[in-house]
C-alpha cells in the first residue's frame, strides 16, 4: 500500500466539527427556513399561504391574542430577530475562546522509501486463519492512518465503538485509532492534522468529504497511578480517602494501560490490522458473549471516579439491547448523587446523545428507573411523579414517536428533539405569566429548564430559543389559539413545528384533522372550547378583544372628509 495518503484541506471549522452542545463552536450564520421539495406537505402549505389574505376566518382581529401567543407573527420577522440575536450571543461567548486555525495549505506526503516495509490489513492471519475482522468492513481512511503511524515506528490500533460494534455485527458510526505517538508526533506525520482539547490533546485528522479520524494517545489511569505512588497513602489519609473523581486525566501510558482507563469491557478491545487480530486485555470478548455491560475494575470505583459513565452504560444497554451486570448496576445506583459534580456541559451532551440514537424511550425508562431523571430533567422527573401511570404512557409514547423518526434516518434539529420530549410536559402546566415587553413564554417550568441548560450547561441560545418558539406553536397548531394562518405559516419554524405537532399527533391520536388540514394547505376550524377559553380567566367571561382600526388609503380618506363636511347628513 502507498504510504502517500489522498488528503484534503480540513474543512472550515463550522463544516468540520458537528454541532454539538457540550462544545465550543465556531460562529455560524442564521439558520434560514429549510427548503421544501415542491411535492412535499410544507410545499403546498406555502402555496396556499401565498394566496390567503391576513384576516381571520370569524372576520376578528388577533392583536391582543398574538401578543400573547408570540415569538410567531405576521411575518417571521420577529422570530428571526430573536434567533438573530441568540446567534449573536453564541458568537460572541465562542469568540472568546482560542481556537486553533486548520491548515489550508497542505505539502504533499512523502512517497514511501524502498526500505520502508509495506504494510497492508490482510485477509489471512499469519497462522492461517482468517482475520478476526474482515479487512472490507473497515474505514479505508482509518485503515490508512494506522498504517502510516505503523509505518513510522508507532504502534496503533483500532479502538473502542468500532471494534465492538464489527464484532456485534453492527455498523460502526465512526473509527477511531488509539496510538503511542504523542500529539506533537501525530501532526507531524499527518499534515492536515488539527490539535483539539483542553484537558487531553487529541489529533483530529481530516480526509475527503469532511470525514475525521480521531487519534488518542495511549492513556493511564491516573488513579491507579495515584494508588501505586509511595505518597498515596498520605494523600488519601489527607483527603479522607473517600473522593474518587477524577479531575485530571493527562498521563500517557501504554496499550493495556489504556484499555484498563477506559469504562467498559466492551469498550476495552483494540483491533491490530497488520495482524489482523483482536486484542483483549480485560475481557471483553467474553462479556460480548454474554451480552453484559461490565465495568473495568471495581464498579463503584469507576462509577465514582467519573458518573457520567451511568449515562454511558444506559446509552449502550439501550442501543446494543445489552444486560447491565448486576454489581454495575448496583454501584451506578450508588453513584446517582454524585452526577451533580460533573461539568453540565457534559451530563447535557451525553443526554442529547441518548436522544439523537433513537432511543430515547428505553433509556429514559432506564434513567428513571435509577431515580436519575430528578438531577438531569427536573420537569420530566415532575411530570411523571405527578400524572402517575397515565403520565408515563403519554411521555414515552412521545418518546417512541421520536425514536421512530431517528431510527427512520429523518434528520433531527436538536431542538425538535428537545421540543418533541418538553410537548407533554408544556401542555401540562399552564403558560407562564408574559415578560416584560411582551416576550410570550411557555410553561415555567420548561423556561425554567432551558434557561438552566443556557446559563450552566452551555446550550446554545439558539436551540433553545427554537425550542420555546416550537412549544408555543403547538397551541396554534391543535386550533386551541387562533391565529392569522397566512402568517403563521410564513414563520421561519413553521416546518419544523409541524413535524413536532406530527409527533404529537402520532403520540396521542388526537388532532389528527387539524394535522391533514395543516399538511393541505387549508385553515382547521378552531376548537369548540378554544372560542370559550382563549381570552378568559378559569370560570370567569371571556374578555372583550379590542378590535383593530382599519387603515384607510389617501383616497379613502379624502373622500371621508370630503362626505363629512356641511350639510353631509342633510337628505
Amino acid at each position: 500500500m502507498s504510504s502517500n495518503l489522498e488528503l484534503t484541506a480540513a474543512p472550515s471549522e463550522q463544516a468540520s466539527a458537528p454541532e454539538s452542545v457540550a462544545t465550543e463552536s465556531a460562529p455560524s450564520e442564521v439558520i434560514p427556513p429549510s427548503p421544501v421539495s415542491p411535492d412535499s406537505p410544507s410545499s403546498a402549505v406555502a402555496r396556499a399561504s401565498a394566496a390567503e389574505d391576513d384576516v381571520d376566518d370569524d372576520g376578528d382581529d388577533d392583536d391582543e391574542v398574538d401578543a400573547l401567543d408570540g415569538g410567531f407573527d405576521e411575518a417571521g420577522l420577529g422570530a428571526a430577530e430573536v434567533l438573530a440575536a441568540a446567534e449573536a450571543q453564541d458568537a460572541a461567548e465562542a469568540a472568546e475562546h482560542e481556537v486553533e486555525q486548520v491548515p489550508t495549505v497542505l505539502e504533499p506526503e512523502p512517497e514511501p522509501t524502498p526500505y520502508e516495509r509495506e504494510l497492508h490489513a490482510p485477509h489471512v492471519r499469519s497462522t492461517g486463519e482468517p482475520a478476526e475482522i474482515d479487512p472490507d468492513e473497515l474505514d479505508p481512511d482509518a485503515l490508512k492512518v494506522v498504517l502510516r503511524l505503523h509505518q513510522h515506528g508507532h504502534q496503533a490500533y483500532l479502538v473502542g465503538g468500532c471494534v465492538r460494534d464489527l464484532l456485534l455485527g453492527r455498523k460502526p458510526k465512526d473509527f477511531d485509532v488509539a496510538t503511542s505517538a504523542h500529539p506533537g508526533e501525530v501532526r507531524a506525520i499527518f499534515r492536515n492534522c488539527r490539535l483539539i482539547g483542553r484537558r487531553f490533546r487529541l489529533a483530529h485528522v481530516y480526509f475527503k468529504g469532511g470525514k475525521i479520524i480521531e487519534v488518542s494517545t495511549f492513556r493511564a489511569n491516573p488513579t491507579e497511578l495515584e494508588a501505586a505512588s509511595p505518597s498515596a497513602h498520605e494523600d488519601e489519609a489527607d483527603t479522607g480517602g473517600d473522593d474518587l473523581l477524577i479531575t485530571h486525566d493527562n498521563v500517557f501510558g501504554t496499550a493495556q494501560q489504556d484499555a484498563r482507563r477506559r469504562d467498559f469491557t466492551i469498550n476495552g478491545l483494540f483491533y491490530d490490522v497488520s495482524e489482523g487480530r483482536v486484542i483483549d486485555y480485560v475481557r471483553g470478548r467474553r462479556d460480548l458473549d454474554e451480552r453484559f455491560i461490565r465495568t473495568i475494575g471495581d464498579p463503584e470505583v469507576r462509577m465514582r471516579e467519573d458518573p457520567v459513565r451511568i449515562l454511558r452504560a444506559v446509552r449502550f444497554a439501550a442501543k446494543l439491547e445489552l444486560d447491565i451486570e448486576s454489581r454495575t448496576y448496583a454501584a451506578m445506583e450508588g453513584a446517582v448523587e454524585d452526577l451533580p459534580r460533573c461539568a453540565p456541559a457534559r451530563l447535557l451532551e451525553e443526554t442529547f446523545r441518548l436522544i439523537r440514537g433513537g432511543v430515547s424511550a428505553p433509556a429514559l425508562k432506564l434513567l428513571d428507573a435509577l431515580d436519575a431523571l430528578k438531577l438531569l430533567l427536573p420537569p420530566v422527573n415532575a411530570y411523571l411523579k405527578q400524572h402517575g401511570k397515565e403520565g408515563e404512557k403519554t411521555f414515552y409514547a412521545f418518546a417512541q414517536a421520536l425514536d421512530r423518526r431517528v431510527a427512520a434516518g429523518e434528520p433531527l434539529d436538536d431542538a425538535i428533539l428537545l421540543a418533541a420530549l418538553l410537548v407533554p410536559i408544556s401542555q401540562s402546566a399552564p403558560p407562564a405569566e408574559p415578560q416584560e415587553g411582551g416576550r410570550p413564554s411557555v410553561s415555567q417550568v420548561v423556561e425554567e429548564l432551558l434557561a438552566g441548560f443556557v446559563q450552566t450547561a452551555r446550550l446554545p441560545r439558539r436551540i433553545a430559543e427554537r425550542c420555546r418558539m416550537l412549544l408555543l406553536a403547538q397551541r396554534t397548531l391543535s386550533g386551541e389559539r387562533r391565529r392569522k394562518s397566512a402568517a403563521f405559516r410564513r414563520h421561519p419554524l413553521f416546518g419544523e413545528a409541524l413535524t413536532v405537532f406530527e409527533m404529537t399527533v402520532e403520540a396521542t391520536g388526537e388532532h389528527r384533522e387539524q394535522l391533514d388540514a395543516w399538511k393541505a394547505g387549508e385553515v382547521p376550524p378552531p376548537r369548540a372550547d378554544a372560542s370559550e377559553s382563549e381570552g378568559s380567566e378559569p370560570g370567569g367571561p371571556r374578555k372583550r378583544r379590542r378590535r383593530r382600526r382599519r387603515r384607510r388609503s389617501s383616497g379613502e380618506s379624502a373622500a371621508s372628509a370630503g362626505s363629512s363636511g356641511p350639510g353631509a347628513g342633510e337628505a
